[in-house]
């Protein structure tokens, strides 16, 4: 249990020993940090007892001050200000918590407990390669992941794959028309690049034919709707699904060449999955689904044999779930993809990674399976993002105007290798060592920032600002851990040295103001991963290590380690930094970021 949340236990035991026949709920309870201008590390609300127990604030902060100071082992001292209760805990305490912590791979994490939880995320279409506006969406789902899986959840990484329907059959019609045959191998362009040129090809073609129907005297809506190559695409489609063995083997080819594509990239950034799951596969149980739902009258059928669920007595509207053709449409393959991933795992929680522009989606799709009486209903829940944009604006893939992701990668690792050589901070390094310095700074100032900003929150990434040494960076407590790692080795100890590398001692010189604040700042560290499970949000790790970085560098500032006034005030702070270190580099690891030695 943290000093914190003990501090929360002991006022609430002191409480229910002063005021027996008093019931007080454990929610009125408020503990703080006591603010810097105060006396104090933990501050108690007294105002919501103040009513309950016919008491002024400070009357009853004197009463339970006295209680706490001398009647548990925690506090040496209190104070009463406007209303509020400051407690100070004592330095041997404080002591005691580095002592028995600063060495600790797994601090901050929670014993494991029964909830199954799976995590969607990326989930892109093999029509083009992962961009720019993907990036956002892969290191949320992968940070959180890793930051549930830390709090005791068992944790499924899933990774569902659009690769069938309207946009897969575009590429292909354009790709058979005016490719040549050309492959990734003949024209030395990764298979997804080529994939999406010509997807980009397609809606160069629609554009020219829509204007031309339209000059031939067409309303916009009916050539938007006869233009020749869409016409294909849609045929094309039909005979996918009707199983045209022609059309299923270009399907299977291109998107061959998009997955190994999609491989390198993830493999570049890091990132991982335990189960992969395919539209192809799960769209003709949705469409299962939809008859049988059809059958028991929650859906209903419209002239043209399309298939619609009506939820306006829900506050919605009329959803098509099947068309008149028989082909299906994204919400009819999510169906079966949320039943399938319930059905194999048994979830608790299915969690989907999804921009706020699918917000509506979700809502219909959970509310869909709802009715269709489907037990994974309760399961699904939508971790909603705002989009990302660069300074020059929105991205469009069938524009061909979107920075594809292994293009920003590239220009991050190229700005970090500028970074590096004009402050001349390239001596000493081997030129193996510089390209894995320049990949670790360079994805690491990448991630941070897509990550720093609360998920709900749009936002603006600029690559100039996201690597800048002095700024809210991963570059800059990249450099912060770089310095205790300098400071340990000039010590000779390792990064995690054992508990037997320190002697016993008692703190006769008490613990200094930069000391405690180094101190309390790590203790808080459980709490504030907590907090990122619950409330879905790894920004909270990128705020809180980003602060624990700026205090190193203050207390580094005021207190030396190599000249420290004694023994034990050297052992002290060797731990503090130690500690440090260690919680970085467990924060920012569940980010997929990675601290450097050196730099």
């Amino acid at each position: 249990m943290t000093l914190f949340n003990q501090t929360k236990h002991a006022v609430a035991s002191a409480l229910k020993h002063l005021f027996p026949d008093t019931e007080i709920a454990a929610s009125m309870i408020q503990v703080n940090l006591t603010k810097p201008e105060f006396t104090g590390d933990y501050t108690v609300v007294l105002f919501p007892f103040v009513k309950l127990l016919k008491m002024k604030p400070d009357a009853l902060g004197a009463q339970l001050g006295e209680y706490l100071v001398n009647n548990t082992e925690l506090f040496g001292e209190y104070a009463i200000v406007s209303g509020f209760l400051n407690l100070a805990i004592k330095d041997g305490v404080w002591a005691g918590f580095l002592q028995n912590n600063f060495n600790n791979r797994t601090y901050g994490e929670q014993t494991a407990k029964d909830n199954r939880v799976m995590v969607e995320y990326s989930s892109p279409n093999t029509n083009k390669p992962l961009h720019f506006g993907h990036m956002r969406n892969i290191f949320l789902g992968s940070a959180m992941s890793q930051i549930l899986k830390a709090t005791g959840n068992e944790v499924v990484k899933a990774n569902l794959i659009n690769d069938r329907g309207i946009h897969i059959c575009k590429s292909m019609i354009a790709w058979q028309q005016y490719a040549n045959g050309a492959t990734p191998e003949s024209s030395g362009i990764k298979g997804d690049h080529l994939v999406g040129d010509y997807y980009v090809k397609f809606n160069d073609i629609y554009k020219e034919q829509v204007k031309e129907l339209i000059a031939a005297g067409k309303d916009e809506k009916t050539a938007e709707k006869e233009a020749p190559v869409m016409l294909e695409a849609q045929a094309m489609l039909r005979k996918w699904e009707a199983g045209d063995p022609e059309v299923y083997d270009l399907w299977k080819k291109m998107n061959g060449w998009v997955y190994d594509g999609f491989e390198v990239t993830y493999k570049q950034m890091g990132i991982t999955f335990d189960k992969w799951y395919y539209e192809s596969d799960t769209y003709l149980l949705g469409k299962q689904m939809v008859m049988e739902g059809l059958e028991k009258g929650v859906l209903f059928k419209k002239e043209d044999e399309s298939i619609w669920i009506d939820l306006k007595e829900d506050g919605l509207d009329e959803k098509l779930l099947l068309r008149g053709d028989g082909t299906s449409v994204y919400i009819t393959q999510d169906m079966g993809t949320a039943k399938l991933k319930y059905d194999d795992f048994k979830l608790n929680q299915s969690i989907y990674v999804i921009a706020d522009e699918q917000n509506y989606h979700m809502q219909v799709l959970k509310l869909i399976l709802k009715k269709l009486g489907e037990p994974c209903a309760d399961a699904v829940y939508h971790l909603s993002y705002g989009m990302v944009e660069l300074p020059t604006g929105r991205m469009k893939s069938r524009e061909g105007t979107v920075v594809d992701a292994d293009d920003m990668v590239a220009e991050m690792v190229r700005l970090s290798r500028e970074q590096a050589e004009e402050n001349g901070k390239t001596e000493g390094f081997t030129e193996e060592e510089l390209v894995k310095l320049y990949d670790t700074v360079g994805l690491g100032a990448l991630k941070f920032y897509l990550l720093r900003v609360d998920p709900k929150k749009k936002m603006i990434f600029d690559p100039k600002e996201s690597i800048d040494l002095h700024g809210f960076t991963a570059t800059f407590i990249q450099y912060a851990h770089t310095r205790i790692c300098s400071i340990l080795r000039k010590e000779g100890m390792p990064l995690m040295p054992d508990t037997s590398v320190f002697q016993a001692f008692q703190l006769t010189d008490g613990i200094a103001p930069m000391e405690k604040k180094m101190i309390l700042q790590l203790e808080q560290y459980p709490n504030v991963l907590a907090a990122a499970a619950s409330e879905y949000n790894p920004s909270e790790l990128c705020n809180y290590t980003f602060q624990l970085a700026q205090t190193f560098n203050s207390f580094y500032d005021v207190h030396s380690i190599s000249k420290a006034e004694n023994d034990e005030k050297k052992q002290l702070r060797l731990m503090i930094v130690v500690m440090a270190a260690s919680v970085m580099r467990h924060a920012m690891g569940l980010l997929g970021i990675a601290l450097p030695e050196k730099m």
